[in-house]
């Protein structure tokens, strides 16, 4: 129950990408690990413990061996840090009847749009602030900690189709509405002077803006005996979590234990600080540069022959309402352990021998395993793990706690399972 309440207290406290990776890289600190500037030299001591960034919404942390090298390969838990939301477009303000001011949104990633009407909403993420330096401007990440936006329903009188699949239009059913005009509020411009506000800015400073809406409910047990926990974006903050946590409670062994945390799942990956791009291998290979004796390539190659990279996602749970959504034989139930995840498409990285490696390692912590399989007629999720191998010639799992709700405004989780996945991790950075 302790890590599934710490996982709800750190999403409450990360409303956007930018504020979880901001604690992540605090907590880490905590721990001893070192903050390392992507445009600094890197130089690794033995059992150092550092960490980097990569636009301020993906981070990768590792510790070094004993032996100070990296020979022996790298043991790598990835995982995501962005959920399903909305972005506010910039120009947001919408002036309805001369009584209404509504921000305009888009959707961002698979979003169930039917969950965020009819509850408190806000904004957060960051703001892009002028500076002399023309090519490093000053960034600054909000939050309006306050109920501040909501997206009412409309009446079922109005709307009789609701109830019996009514298609939700993202550009005109989940705009929000912020407040209500009057003589002295002009809507050109609202939105910008609450930022400057929250900021500590004038309007005339600020270049940009990247917020995102999130639920302002805070996360909860729920259940006869707390054995569940609801909460926004568990899939995929649930992973990092476990990740950072059962790395920074590892002892140095003798290879590099890394952590890497990519933005931009939701949306494919494909962008600077995403699975699909060069941050997690030109940071793999920098450690074998800072510590190389010799062909630093070709040391490269042969520690990624040694190494592992568990892809960390959450996966579906047996719905108890849908129960032939799941695949007939292999359908994973909740606080039972982190299941498998294999396709036959390869849409998952699971093989045999890594399935196999993963559930050796979950018996040797003396934690339950199951297996995930799609639905032959049901096409499944993408994950980090094929885009990440695009980069990396390694070998690696797919796996996932089962959850319910995956991509709804708040997700359920069961509470067990976090203490599954976070002992599971810890056994692999042995």
């Amino acid at each position: 129950m302790k890590k599934a309440e710490a996982l709800m207290k750190f999403i409450d406290k990360s409303p956007s990408v930018y504020h979880a990776i901001k604690n992540a890289g605090e907590f880490l600190e905590a721990k001893g690990f070192v903050h390392l500037n992507r445009e600094d030299t890197f130089e690794l001591k033995p059992q150092g413990r550092y960490f980097v960034t990569n636009n301020g919404s993906a981070l990768i942390a590792w510790q070094m061996p004993k032996s100070g090298n990296a020979e022996n390969g790298f043991r790598i838990v990835g995982s995501h840090s962005d959920s399903p939301t909305f972005r506010i477009k910039p120009n947001p303000e919408i002036k309805v009847n001369n009584h209404y001011l509504k921000l305009n949104t888009e959707g961002y990633g698979g979003v169930i749009v039917s969950t965020w009407f009819d509850r408190p909403l806000s904004a957060a993420g960051r703001v892009v602030i002028k500076t002399d330096d023309l090519l490093k401007p000053e960034v600054k990440l909000i939050n309006f900690d306050k109920n501040l936006l909501t997206i009412p329903s409309l009446a079922i009188h109005m709307n009789r189709e609701v109830n019996d699949g009514y298609k939700f239009n993202k550009q005109k059913d989940t705009l929000p509405l912020i407040t209500l005009l009057n003589e002295k509020l002009e809507e050109k411009g609202f939105l910008m002077n609450l930022i400057a506000e929250e900021a500590g800015v004038t309007v005339d400073k600020i270049l940009d803006f990247d917020l995102y809406l999130y639920d302002r409910q805070p996360g909860c047990f729920v259940g006869a005996d707390n054995e569940f926990f609801s909460v926004g974006r568990i899939d995929n903050l649930g992973m990092a979590c476990a990740s950072i946590d059962a790395l920074g409670d590892a002892l140095p062994s003798n290879f590099v234990q890394v952590a890497a945390i990519f933005d931009n799942e939701e949306v494919g990956s494909r962008t600077a600080q995403g699975a699909g791009s060069p941050f997690l291998h030109d940071t793999l290979q920098r450690i074998i540069v800072s510590t190389s004796k010799g062909n630093a390539f070709e040391e490269l190659q042969k520690a990624l022959a040694k190494s592992f990279l568990i892809s960390a996602d959450q996966a579906h749970a047996l719905h108890p309402n849908y129960t032939e959504k799941n695949d007939i034989t292999n359908f994973p139930l909740m606080n039972k352990g982190p299941a498998v995840k294999v396709a036959a498409s390869m849409s998952y990285t699971t093989d045999g021998i890594s399935g196999g490696i993963f559930k050796d390692i979950c018996a040797r912590a003396g934690v339950p395993c199951q297996n995930y399989v799609n639905r032959s007629d049901i096409v499944g999720g993408s994950t980090i793990g094929p885009i990440s191998l695009s980069n990396l010639n390694i070998k690696s799992v797919d796996i996932g706690n089962p959850i319910l709700g995956m991509h709804s405004v708040r997700e359920l989780g069961g509470t067990e399972d976090q203490e599954y996945i976070t002992k599971a991790f810890a056994e692999f950075y042995k």
